[in-house]
């Protein structure tokens, strides 16, 4: 028996798969796999190839815009609109070769189910190309947060009511999807899952700077440099430490703050890594005393839903500092598998990573209690509640189109 098909819509994914860029759709729908015959739309990047095979996953991408300046997808798309005024030319073309490629896939692949990523501008595309498909709409958290005037939230309410259910990272954006029209039995909470790390593998080192004497205790950020993160945030947290405590930090991942960061974090022992691969990612976990994720509220009302990087954290057995927004707070249990502080709050934060990186024994207890905890999170985890979802979806409308 064939399996069912599968369309995933999105807008990111690695630019080269085998780099070990992590990714959490693609990583979802590599799970997915084992159940549907999964081909995947999303847009061209630079350094991309038009179609690919990955794995079990047959992607396809389309283009936008002219090559030299096509990088509106390469990265987070609102930030990057924030970054450079310039791509806001490229947004229409987006939008309008998603449509015209979305619409030419549905009707080549006649998918069974589209499990469509991000409600603007995927859940968009698919209501209007595809309006009687089954659907699963996956909120990661920015466009349930950001965009929130009158007009947007009436397009929003548009697109969740032709979904078929609907899944976010926490309870605080199942209760904005209610609000937004979805009704309650068709929103879950249902975080896409990370992989359960083991041993760092081999991959380029990221250690401590050499220095006479113990090394110094590592602070840790992995996350893309934009406002929502955070990093200003722990940069001025890092300078209020007491001047008898060794430590240096490591800044992984990439963004538009990235110049303005490296100012802030000048005469600071902080070192910026740019974007790490997935060995490394492991590798740097392995390295650092501490991990934090001091994410806020961005000035247009994004904010994290929960990280993948933070449940990568997790399972990678890391000692975690985090705020206490939405979604991190579900993950982080506070004093027992990492320690929450109020968001934007630098004294605060200070405060406890002084008292983690100058207890050893909290450190070891709350790291081996993150491993545990990221139990809950794995990624074949996921992926089997996110298959039995989509089945389910299938099963319903089946039903409900018998006689």
């Amino acid at each position: 028996m064939s399996k069912p098909r599968l369309l995933v819509l999105a807008s990111t994914w690695p630019a080269v798969p085998e780099d070990g860029t992590p990714s959490f759709v693609r990583d979802l729908a590599l799970q997915e796999a084992t159940e549907f015959d999964v081909s995947v739309l999303v847009p061209r990047v630079p350094g991309s190839l038009a179609v690919e095979q990955d794995g079990p996953l047959r992607v396809g991408r389309y283009r936008f815009f002219v090559k030299r300046w096509e990088d509106l997808a390469d990265g987070a798309i609102l930030e990057n609109l924030r970054e450079r005024r310039s791509r806001w030319l490229q947004l229409p073309f987006f939008v309008l070769g998603q449509l015209v490629a979305t619409r030419r896939a549905v009707r080549t692949l006649r998918p069974d189910v589209i499990h469509v990523h991000w409600i603007v501008p995927q859940g968009i595309v698919a209501r209007i190309v595809a309006p009687r498909v089954p659907k699963l709409l996956t909120s990661p958290g920015g466009d349930i947060y950001a965009l929130d005037a009158a007009p947007m939230r009436a397009v929003k309410r548009w697109v969740l009511g032709n979904a078929d259910h609907v899944t976010v990272m926490n309870r605080d954006m199942g209760r904005r999807a209610i609000e937004l029209g979805t009704a309650p039995e068709d929103v879950e909470v249902l975080p896409m899952g990370t992989k359960i790390m083991l041993q760092p593998s081999p991959g380029k080192p990221v250690e401590h700077p050499s220095a006479a004497g113990p090394a110094p205790l590592r602070v840790f950020f992995i996350g893309r440099l934009v406002e929502k993160k955070g990093v200003h945030v722990l940069l001025d947290a890092l300078r209020r430490l007491p001047s008898e405590l060794s430590w240096d930090a490591a800044i992984g991942g990439d963004g538009p703050l990235r110049a303005e960061l490296e100012a802030q974090a000048a005469e600071l022992p902080v070192r910026f890594l740019g974007q790490l691969g997935r060995d490394e990612l492991t590798a740097a976990f392995h390295a650092a005393d501490i991990v934090v994720f001091p994410s806020v509220l961005s000035a247009s009302g994004d904010q994290d839903g929960l990280p993948v990087a933070l449940l990568d954290a997790l399972a990678a057995g890391t000692t975690i500092i985090a705020s206490a927004l939405p979604g991190l707070d579900e993950a982080v249990v506070d004093g027992e598998s990492g320690i929450l502080v109020p968001s934007g709050d630098v004294d605060a934060l200070a405060e406890a990573m002084q008292r983690v990186l100058g207890d050893a024994s909290l450190r070891t207890e709350l790291a081996s209690n993150a491993r545990l905890r990221a139990q809950d999170y794995s990624i074949e985890s996921a992926g089997e509640r996110y298959s039995a979802l989509l089945l389910r979806i299938l099963e319903r409308r089946r039903g409900a189109q018998s006689p």
